[in-house]
């Protein structure tokens, strides 16, 4: 039982066991240095009073690295629920109300009555917790720029972070040093990264508190060490090891240029090696792949005009790389879908061989392979990227901004309103409602209620905070008020039909 306390988890193995136990388990991923941590911690150690059927763990995520990587946790404070030895569910942020109705709902009532209404704070929580939750009321509310801006690293340090990390092109930042690591995870890196005979730069982040808070913030990742490739994130400890045991570590340094003469051979050496070539993506018959894997990853590469083969997903990148790429993409504003080689080994391993293309992630145009991330950036910065998808037909897609322009002009008088002209949802759209039908005039509707991206973008696009909006011929008339006082001055009619 979790009798009512918290304990420090110290290890992934200790997690896997008390996972495997199948319990009621909730785990605090925290951080020293982040005051909302420490508030939730109450609010935890409360929690875990008043559900003593439940197993409560503090983790420290930049001490437990190795558990923070496995939860792919890139904030704190953040929580995961365990129950039957699964996750069951997560929450990011400072919320005491979730964090202790989330609780009750993994362990039941809080009474031994069948009760089926929602855990409230009152409820579930004592006095502790609600001290802390007006505590975090009274701070978000105070200040939430200054929330806000927490989590944004200034210019200033956002220009020596990019200095520091591209100093090298490959980058570790540890504790301690090469010759005294401080910590036994900065250690397996460096070794890792001799092993791969590369050649890397360090700082010590025990030696500059900025740098150390404020790169967690500018790479979106909590522990040490990092480790850095041509100024992109590549990963901490675990991923470094595991990259390194499957080659692919050798893999990114040589795509990139970082690793020695001696042992970069180059694709062309590599391609040129093969006895013979199919002339698709480079797979030559020798190749080993069947030919239902040769299918498959044909059928994956031409599922969509431009497909990227990535780690994580566009929202969730698992790399600096991938994260590029995904930007990149974006900034051309075109449609793509992605693939993630993380989920899938077969396709992972397959996919080097067909494309004879070593690292990820790989980007293909009307299915054929572009390349990497450098090359990628490279083509989007000479303008080649945008001439390729031009000269393959790849359509932008269509922005909020050209969405918004073709509705308020998709009729010569339109109204954005909550609800339909025949059954409005709220007052003030009613009474606009019925002024137009009351001067006869002909109008297009849209209701924001059914649609959240067309209501808050609506809101920018007009500059205009409320609903409805009435707009002629692609122009803002204006709300209620402005409306009801055109129809009352006789105007109404006259602006419509300009």
């Amino acid at each position: 039982m979790g009798g009512g306390s918290v304990k420090d988890l110290q290890s992934k193995k200790e997690l896997d066991e008390l996972v495997s136990d199948g319990g009621a388990m909730v785990l605090h991923f925290w951080a020293s240095w982040c005051q909302a941590s420490k508030q939730m911690d109450q609010v935890f150690s409360q929690l875990s009073t008043d559900f003593p059927h439940a197993h409560f763990f503090r983790v420290e995520a930049e001490e437990q690295p190795e558990i923070s990587e496995a939860h792919s946790i890139s904030a704190v404070p953040y929580f995961v629920f365990f129950k039957g030895g699964k996750i069951i569910d997560t929450l990011e942020g400072a919320n005491p109300s979730s964090l202790a109705n989330k609780v009750a709902k993994l362990t039941g009532p809080v009474n031994s009555s069948d009760s089926a209404a929602p855990a409230s704070l009152g409820m579930a929580a004592g006095a502790t917790v609600l001290e802390a939750v007006k505590e975090l009321a009274k701070e978000n509310n105070s200040s939430k720029t200054d929330a806000q801006s927490s989590d944004i690293v200034d210019d200033t340090l956002k220009t020596r972070l990019q200095q520091l990390v591209q100093s090298h092109p490959v980058m570790l930042f540890m504790k301690g040093s090469p010759e005294q690591p401080k910590c036994g995870f900065s250690r397996k890196v460096v070794d890792v990264l001799k092993e791969e005979g590369v050649e890397f730069g360090t700082f010590d982040i025990l030696s500059d508190n900025e740098v150390r808070e404020g790169l967690k913030k500018f790479s979106n990742w909590p522990t040490f060490p990092q480790l850095f490739c041509k100024g992109e994130l590549v990963g901490g400890c675990d991923i470094a090891i595991a990259m390194h045991e499957s080659g692919e570590l050798k893999e990114v340094f040589k795509d990139h240029g970082v690793l020695p003469p001696a042992t970069d051979k180059g694709k062309v050496g590599a391609q040129n090696s093969s006895s013979s070539s199919s002339g698709e993506g480079g797979v030559s018959d020798s190749s080993g792949l069947s030919d239902s894997m040769k299918s498959r990853l044909q059928s994956l590469i031409k599922s969509s005009p431009v497909v990227l083969f990535m780690k994580g997903k566009p929202d969730e990148p698992k790399c600096g790389f991938s994260s590029k790429v995904v930007e990149v993409l974006r900034q051309e504003n075109i449609n793509f879908e992605t693939f993630n080689i993380l989920d899938d080994d077969e396709v992972r391993q397959g996919i080097k061989v067909y494309s004879n293309w070593s690292s990820f992630p790989q980007l293909y145009v009307a299915g054929e392979l572009v390349g990497g991330s450098d090359i990628v950036i490279e083509m989007q910065k000479s303008g080649e990227l945008k001439r390729l998808l031009t000269e393959k037909g790849i359509a932008k897609k269509e922005t909020l901004e050209d969405r918004l322009k073709k509705l308020v002009s998709s009729s010569p008088t339109m109204l954005f309103m909550k609800g339909t002209p025949d059954a409005p949802r709220c007052g003030f759209s009613s009474k606009v409602v019925n002024a137009l039908r009351e001067e006869g005039v002909d109008f297009g509707s849209f209701d924001i209620l059914i649609d959240e991206e067309v209501r808050q973008g609506l809101k920018t696009f007009s500059n205009w905070p409320t609903f409805p909006q009435l707009y002629h011929d692609g122009e803002l008339i204006g709300g209620c008020d402005i409306v009801l006082e055109l129809k009352n001055s006789g105007e109404l009619k006259s602006t419509l039909s300009e």
